[in-house]
């Protein structure tokens, strides 16, 4: 279950989550919120998720999912997977997963 705070940043992104119905939006997974935000979020909505989560957390997120399958991968545009890759290797200090090529 999702955090008030969680809950309300979703609200706040409600457009992006266009196809989910609006009873279920404030449960979609941590998966589908960064993968959203990421893929269709401007800078202050991507600002926001690393203020929410923290840019470690939200890096995690992003390489277990593309990780899991191609699927999951292939669900990211391509300049956003090479993008987000890029400054998480970089950025998200500890990160075990190395290079998503």
């Amino acid at each position: 279950m999702n955090s008030p705070e969680v809950k309300a940043f979703i609200r706040q992104h409600s457009s992006l989550f266009w196809y989910i119905p609006e009873d279920k939006k404030e449960e979609i997974s941590e998966d589908v919120l960064v993968e959203f935000i990421l893929n269709y979020g401007d800078l202050e909505a991507v600002k926001g998720l690393f203020s929410l989560y923290g840019i470690k957390k939200v890096g995690d997120i992003f390489f277990n999912s593309i990780n899991l399958s191609e699927r999951r991968k292939g669900n990211y545009h391509e300049l956003t997977l090479n993008f987000f890759s890029i400054l998480f290797n970089r950025y998200a200090l500890g990160n075990t997963h190395g290079k998503a090529e």
